[in-house]
């Protein structure tokens, strides 16, 4: 009896129809659902820096009770206007028209008079803007007051721009807001472009792409209901990477899938009995890998940075719904459509595409790999080696927040001013929660320090807002006592230097060393301190989560190979392909004028190189190790390599297209991620996963599957010798010759 007819009889006929006909109205109606959540995914989204901070940070601590001194919700903007001479009394006479006319617009709460530079030449207006909203709200705000500076009718010589905290979170939040359209339209059409290639079928590929947003809207709807119920906190960047790594790695095991079902039509006329072999042949690899990535990003919730502890479930939620995808809607999908998802080209028992038999490229790489084994791996670790030297010009200790949108900026343009004709703290003065008691100790202290222009104490008695400290006793503000709350006031230190410049750090630090020589209970934050608290936070992340990372993925690898070395082999090799990345990527970055990182940059790029480089070995040692149970070591690993080596291949570049795509978004971090990680998912499938891992699995012999059984078998494959290349030739083809029973 034929495998068809035992298909057909074990399986009512009914039950073959109606399982893929539930399981696409499923994935459809949670398409519905999820698709309608894209537009909405941006009222749930937050890019306040601070909120991502430890609790137990200083920054944190003094923005928390930022409110009782200063008032709730509010973030300063900072006009300034500038010329290359004196401001002459029309230009003066424009900027207090303008200041008034600032007052009415909504959203200030309350705008400063105008403040000329000692040299003369600008004048600036420091303006509270009400943050109580939405980020969209505060942009409106934002906008409303550049468009007010631009039609103010000031002088073509005059140079006017919006800056400060709500500034920089403008321009942010303007940078962020091609994610969910731009990002997934170019992500989404080089995919299709690579699978028409790949497939050379008009059908195929929009049935990958459908599982692959499929997976997306679900993924979308999941994060957007847990960020609405607040259990999950969801920035932008997170958003990006979600959006790029459901395309990518649902994708990815699509083509996994796909490759296995097309192999069985070849065998098989029966498209169920095609079915239960692919899901057999494909179930462990893809849920090895998707359990690989899944467990490397759950150990990000060992961070310090909310931001960094929220992208582990967030991206994790994504990999779920890709697997998912990959092993129920896929299947159902091509099932439903059968060889037709193949035409024009659709493989039969009488036309099979798939060559093991030593035929095309992947013939010839397994060829050289066989001939080679020594001289390929050793050349390739050199050359990986090569690429690691580059690391010596990695700088990942940070990134003034004037250069995290790449491309124009307005608020890093009036920063720039500011700096030029005003103290460069200017309207972000570094906040000092200090005891009451210990006020005057702490002011005198940060007067002595370098970097400090001037020092304050909030008082809502003072027209100004604030009480110059220390008091002179003949000034106006003699009278005015300093707001008090909970026993502690608020000590304003405006720094010489831009409050994101390496100098304000360098000041910030001996800062809390002085005040805590003073007042061990005083908590020194503000921008500044925020930048400082997040990149040590980030360094100290690094140092915890890369070996627990390596220590997740080298068991998971274990005991899904049963063997130590070949799980050593492949977290190696693709730890020095990560290495590689950061390396050439180091140097990329430099060329192009844009050296310095934020700390979680590696991080991240560890994790997904790692675990979605390992998924890449996974795929491929997977079916080696199920062909070495059937032909031995030698033959057994070639083999593998020849069938798998197009399609991990082709999902590589994927991969490395969809993460290249977030260089479309205009931020820094996630321009410098797309690089590394593009070039790492590159290096891995076709250097290591095609030459290095073969290679050295041939050369090292049966040893590679210790402790496992296979490691006992003798060094030449109990099927072929190693010189017997012709001879399996032959026995390829007169087995593929064979009639089928």
């Amino acid at each position: 009896m034929s495998s068809r007819n035992r298909s057909r009889h074990g399986v009512p006929t009914w039950l073959r129809v109606a399982l893929p006909v539930v399981l696409i109205l499923g994935w459809l109606a949670a398409a519905g659902l999820g698709g309608p959540t894209f537009g909405q995914l941006s009222t749930v989204v937050s890019n306040d820096q601070t909120s991502f901070l430890p609790a137990t940070s200083d920054a944190t601590t003094v923005q928390d009770a930022l409110p009782e001194f200063l008032g709730a919700d509010e973030v300063p903007a900072i006009v300034v206007v500038a010329g290359a001479d004196d401001l002459d009394a029309s230009a003066l006479e424009s900027l207090e028209a303008l200041q008034q006319s600032i007052v009415d617009l909504e959203g200030v709460v309350e705008a400063s008079p105008l403040v000329p530079s000692e040299d003369g030449q600008a004048g600036q207006i420091v303006v509270l803007l009400d943050s109580s909203g939405s980020s969209e709200s505060l942009v409106e705000h934002v906008e409303a007051l550049r468009e007010a500076v631009a039609d103010a009718g000031l002088d073509a010589s005059l140079q006017a721009a919006v800056t400060g905290p709500a500034g920089f979170t403008a321009d942010i939040v303007d940078a962020f807001a091609g994610i969910d359209g731009i990002l997934l339209l170019v992500a989404l059409s080089a995919v299709l472009v690579i699978l028409i290639i790949v497939y050379r079928s008009p059908l195929l590929p929009l049935l990958v792409l459908f599982t692959s947003v499929a997976a997306l809207c679900l993924a979308i709807l999941v994060v957007f209901q847990l960020a609405k119920a607040e259990i999950l906190t969801l920035s932008g960047q997170t958003q990006g990477i979600l959006f790029i790594l459901v395309v990518g790695a649902a994708t990815d095991y699509g083509l996994l899938y796909t490759a296995r079902f097309r192999e069985a039509l070849g065998e098989t006329q029966s498209r169920w009995e095609a079915t239960l072999r692919a899901l057999k042949g494909s179930f462990e690899p893809i849920l090895a890998a998707g359990g690989t990535v899944i467990a490397g990003l759950l150990c990000l919730l060992l961070s310090d940075l909310v931001s960094n502890q929220q992208l582990g479930p967030v991206a994790a939620i994504g990999i779920v719904t890709s697997v998912l995808a990959g092993l129920t809607l896929l299947p159902a999908l091509l099932l439903a459509f059968g060889r037709v998802a193949f035409w024009p080209i659709a493989p039969t028992p009488e036309r099979p595409r798939v060559k093991p038999d030593g035929k095309g490229l992947w013939g010839s790489v397994s060829r050289l790999v066989d001939r080679r084994a020594r001289t390929v791996w050793i050349a390739s670790a050199l050359l990986l080696g090569i690429g690691a030297v580059g690391i010596v010009q990695l700088q990942a200790e940070g990134v003034p927040s004037s250069d995290f949108v790449v491309g124009e900026s307005e608020a890093r343009d009036g920063q720039a001013l500011l700096s030029e004709h005003y103290p460069g703290g200017s309207g972000a003065p570094t906040q000092i929660l200090v005891p009451e008691a210990d006020q005057d100790e702490v002011a005198d202290a940060l007067v002595e320090l370098e970097g400090v222009e001037g020092v304050a104490v909030v008082s809502e008695d003072s027209p100004a807002g604030s009480i110059p400290l220390p008091v002179d006793p003949a000034s106006p503000f003699a009278g005015a006592a300093p707001t008090v709350v909970d026993g502690r006031v608020l000590v304003q230190a405006t720094l010489v230097d831009a409050p994101d410049s390496q100098e304000a750090q360098q000041v910030v630090r001996e800062m809390r060393e002085a005040v805590a020589a003073v007042s061990p209970e005083a908590a020194v934050g503000g921008t500044t301190a925020t930048a400082i608290d997040t990149n040590d936070a980030s360094l100290r992340d690094r140092a915890l989560i890369i070996p627990i990372v390596l220590l997740v993925i080298s068991l998971i690898l274990m005991v899904l190979l049963r063997s130590i070395v070949a799980a050593a082999l492949l977290l190696v090799t693709t730890v020095l392909s990560y290495a590689t990345a950061l390396g050439v990527g180091a140097v990329i970055l430099t060329w192009l004028g844009i050296p310095q990182m934020d700390p979680s940059v590696p991080l991240f790029s560890f994790v997904f190189l790692v675990a979605l480089g390992v998924d890449y070995n996974i795929f491929l040692m997977t079916r080696v190790r199920e062909e070495v149970k059937e032909r031995g070591h030698r033959e057994g690993v070639l083999r593998g390599l020849r069938v798998t080596g197009g399609v991990i291949t082709s999902a590589g570049v994927v991969l490395a297209v969809t993460f290249a795509a977030l260089g479309v978004i205009p931020v820094l971090f996630l321009l410098q991620l797309a690089i590394i990680v593009a070039l790492g998912v590159l290096i891995d499938t076709t250097l290591v996963r095609s030459l290095l891992v073969p290679a050295f699995a041939i050369d090292l012999g049966p040893k590679t599957w210790w402790p496992s059984k296979l490691a006992r078998e003798p060094r030449t494959s109990r099927w072929r010798s190693e010189a017997g290349e012709s001879a399996a030739a032959v026995e390829d083809e007169f087995a593929a010759s064979k009639p089928r029973r």
